[in-house]
């Protein structure tokens, strides 16, 4: 039976580790201390080592047998097709939701625009990051298919931080909630071909998005060592 005081423990050391790597404070191959690590979080080793796998599934970090764990930075080029492998992933469950979607799913993916609308109003980038991912997470389950929603959500975890450096591009909260009110009208509207157009261009990083996400990287010193 899992302790849920243990798994928010891992979630904080997480969430702060992930931080920590995507503002540049550690270089691409540096390894994690463990023992600086636990101190400075106030953790035993096992949320500490539990996060690290977290991180690694994400792909921020690699973890090496009887060497410990490695901060890894995707190329990006591997960033840009992750991105795209998204967007088609989240069109479709658009699609589906348009079909499918119950009166509880418009409510909870209502509820999270909503949500998105109070912290783009406030400027509060990481709250409006839990909306959005509260927004996307039940457009995933309205779909009505649990193996599309679980790969969906995969990949979302896998690509969290580089939609969080998205969202700190100046502007970017404002278009992200427009983009977001799109999405919902065309679900609304029963428009299949529209919602997916609508989430495959939110996705997208083409055009002037890839360069905020390149500059992203190159301004936190996100690259691969040479």
């Amino acid at each position: 039976m899992t302790d849920p005081q243990s798994d928010r423990r891992t979630d904080q050391v997480r969430e702060a580790l992930e931080e920590m790597i995507v503002e540049g404070q550690f270089a691409d191959g540096d390894r994690l201390d463990e023992v600086s690590l636990a101190e400075r979080f106030q953790v035993s080793r096992t949320p500490l080592r539990e996060a690290f796998q977290a991180l690694a599934a994400s792909g921020l970090v690699e973890l090496r047998l009887r060497r410990g764990a490695f901060v890894r930075f995707p190329a990006l080029e591997e960033v840009v097709e992750m991105f795209e492998v998204m967007a088609e992933i989240e069109a479709l469950c658009g699609r589906q939701a348009v079909r499918r979607m119950t009166p509880d799913d418009q409510l909870a993916i209502e509820s999270a625009l909503i949500a998105c609308e109070k912290a783009c109003a406030a400027g509060d980038t990481e709250g409006y990051y839990r909306a959005n991912k509260d927004f996307h997470v039940a457009i995933y389950h309205a779909a009505g298919n649990r193996f599309l929603a679980s790969e969906a959500e995969r990949l979302h975890r896998r690509l969290k931080p580089f939609r969080r450096l998205q969202l700190r591009v100046r502007g970017r909260l404002p278009e992200s909630l427009r983009e977001h009110r799109a999405i919902f009208d065309a679900l609304v509207a029963g428009d299949a071909v529209q919602a997916g157009e609508e989430l495959r261009k939110h996705i997208a990083v083409q055009g002037d998005r890839f360069n905020d996400l390149a500059a992203g990287y190159r301004a936190l010193g996100l690259r691969k060592r040479a």
